[in-house]
């Protein structure tokens, strides 16, 4: 599971670290495209052009289509430099990390020379239409039906649980293209321009005020049948292959997770119980913090090991789903933690945040439920009932 950083990584930590030394200012530093408005939005849109220019925008990407072809520990380093320096990501986190993978892999050359350049400046902003109200979890049970009408697909019906809908001009859409068949060979997947007519979208407020998620509607949208991604029927390889991507990120939820902790563990020991005695020093509160600090440290172990098998060319292993498991209960835990030494100033600002947000960690991206089914029957072989 050990694994060293190689010279050629290091090296690209130097110049990376330089980079953004160079570019990065307050301006930009700490922004995120999930909550930004216009005006946030058009400097991010500057933001991802400067690394777009540099190389640094999708550096896992292939040099022809603008990318450095970045080998594992490149990618590692690079995510451990945008977290040190409270740097931004790009506009398009859905778009770069997982659908361009699916686009590059499985699309025409016109699709790849149209949509990956403005994909990787940030010009356009790109979504996942994937869940829908019955198909969440159990994705291949999606209903949204996209029949053939000339050179066009006609498609209706709803997306749900949408992240950056509200802000994105393209959608990489999963429909149904023949009810008959089963449910995981029916499945299609289109490049929808979200601006088509028929496209509503309606933001779905968070209880944190937030407008991440959304709702899409489509009601008679004619989509050119230009728009296919991947052969007719066979969208449920291009969506295993965009979740692949999406899954290969398990390896990076330790990063912010442990600076939480880390500040955590610093602000116990600035809180005052009375007495001379600060939060830190009391035995039941350090304990807790001991068990978060620790949780935290596991999650790192288990992106080390994937990690280490990406090296040695395995593919992705139960550690995804292990993974996922320890961040989004550990989150928990850590607002938890927080209410306990904090007291009532863990109710407001980030910290307040936080503790209403964690609570859909496990929800998200696989419910704790699926993930700990997934582990039983697949990993240790227990059976179904």
């Amino acid at each position: 599971m050990d694994f060293n950083y190689p010279t050629e990584a290091e090296a690209f930590r130097a110049d990376f670290r330089a980079w953004l030394d160079d570019h990065l200012t307050d301006e930009y530093r700490g922004a995120s495209v999930m909550d930004a408005d216009p005006e946030q939005l058009e400097r991010l849109r500057q933001w991802n052009r400067m690394l777009a220019d540099a190389r640094y925008a999708a550096i896992a990407w292939p040099v022809e289509y603008g990318g450095r072809g970045a080998g594992i520990m490149e990618q590692v380093v690079f995510s451990e430099e945008m977290h040190r320096a409270r740097a931004p990501g790009t506009l398009n986190p859905l778009g770069l990390s997982n659908i361009a993978p699916a686009i590059i892999e499985h699309g025409t050359e016109e699709q790849k020379r149209e949509l990956l350049p403005r994909m990787l400046c940030g010009d356009d902003i790109w979504c996942q239409g994937f869940s829908e109200p019955d198909a969440g979890s159990d994705l291949a049970s999606l209903k949204m039906s996209a029949v053939r009408d000339g050179d066009d697909f006609v498609v209706n019906g709803q997306k749900t649980w949408n992240t950056l809908g509200h802000a994105a001009n393209w959608c990489e859409l999963l429909v149904r293209t023949d009810p008959s068949a089963p449910k995981h060979r029916g499945i299609s997947c289109l490049l929808v321009d979200m601006t088509l007519p028929g496209v509503e979208v309606r933001p779905l407020v968070t209880i944190t005020g937030e407008r991440e998620f959304n709702e899409l509607f489509f009601t008679n949208v004619r989509v050119p049948g230009a728009a296919l991604l991947g052969p007719l029927n066979e969208g449920w390889r291009v969506a295993m292959t965009t979740l692949a991507y999406e899954r290969g990120t398990v390896a990076n939820l330790h990063l912010g997770l442990r600076s939480k902790v880390a500040e955590l563990v610093a602000l116990a020991k600035e809180t005052s119980l009375g007495l001379g005695r600060s939060a830190a020093d009391d035995p039941v509160l350090r304990r807790k913090l001991a068990r978060v600090y620790l949780d935290a440290e596991y999650l790192k172990l288990i992106a080390d090991r994937a990690i280490s098998g990406a090296l040695h060319g395995r593919a992705m292993g139960p550690e995804s789903s292990i993974a996922k498991l320890v961040w989004s209960e550990t989150e928990q835990h850590l607002c938890e933690v927080a209410g306990d030494v904090l007291g009532p100033d863990a109710n407001r600002g980030r910290w307040g945040r936080d503790a209403v947000y964690s609570r859909a960690l496990t929800i998200a991206g696989g419910t704790t439920q699926v993930n700990k089914n997934i582990l039983a029957q697949r990993i240790l072989g227990l059976p179904r009932s």
